[in-house]
């Protein structure tokens, strides 16, 4: 027995010396990139719409949660409404990863000062404990005036009520290189009016944090 093993081994070496080598395995082709484009409300609850391209041909989304398949290399699939539960699974992640939306705040004015109503006093304080929770990139501070007097005056006016509400954020630690302040004066009003006309909901800074 031992003698025939050997033999055999040998043989079958030989024959696979003289067999031909095999060809070399072709490499697997990555596979083609499949995506999933799905159409949602902003944060108002409004839709726009999106047109998706691909291989020359065109797919519009206008309803809300309608989607598209779409491949390497391929057009665009045919549109379809993903269901509510399967929407919300989809986007999940990525409404996770948004930052917030701009927090925004209005801070009304006595007529013809840079003294805040008491309303809008009390209403520091939140907008303080925003800034501080959020640890935002850019605040802007922008001033505004009603129509009543001289439109250079207005501008001036506008600029010390920012001025106000960007040093009393600075006093709570706000650092003052992320504040952006600005004057519009009585060019954007909240309610417009004709001229000469005293409105309180125009005497205003906003403020809005990112």
């Amino acid at each position: 027995m031992p003698g025939i093993l050997i033999v055999w081994l040998l043989a079958f070496a030989f024959s696979a010396g003289c067999a031909s080598a095999p060809a070399p395995l072709k490499p697997a082709e990555p596979p083609r990139s499949r995506d999933t484009i799905l159409l949602l409300p902003d944060a108002s609850g409004k839709t726009g719409a999106i047109v998706v391209t691909g291989s020359g041909k065109e797919v519009l989304l206008s309803e809300t949660r309608q989607a598209v398949v779409v491949e390497e290399g391929a057009p665009p699939g045919r549109p379809f409404i993903m269901q509510d539960n399967a929407a919300a699974s989809f986007a999940a992640p990525a409404i996770k990863a948004l930052p917030p939306p701009p927090a925004h705040f209005i801070l009304y004015f006595e007529r013809e000062s840079a003294n805040l109503t008491g309303k809008s006093r009390a209403l520091i304080a939140k907008v303080q404990q925003t800034i501080k929770e959020r640890a935002p990139v850019d605040i802007s501070v922008v001033g505004h005036t009603d129509t009543m007097g001289d439109r250079n005056y207005n501008y001036r006016l506008s600029f010390q009520r920012a001025r106000a509400v960007a040093d009393l954020l600075i006093s709570s630690g706000v650092d003052p290189a992320i504040l952006d302040i600005a004057s519009h004066g009585e060019d954007n009003p909240l309610i417009p009016t004709g001229d000469q006309v005293h409105e309180p909901r125009n005497r205003r800074v906003e403020v809005t944090v990112r």
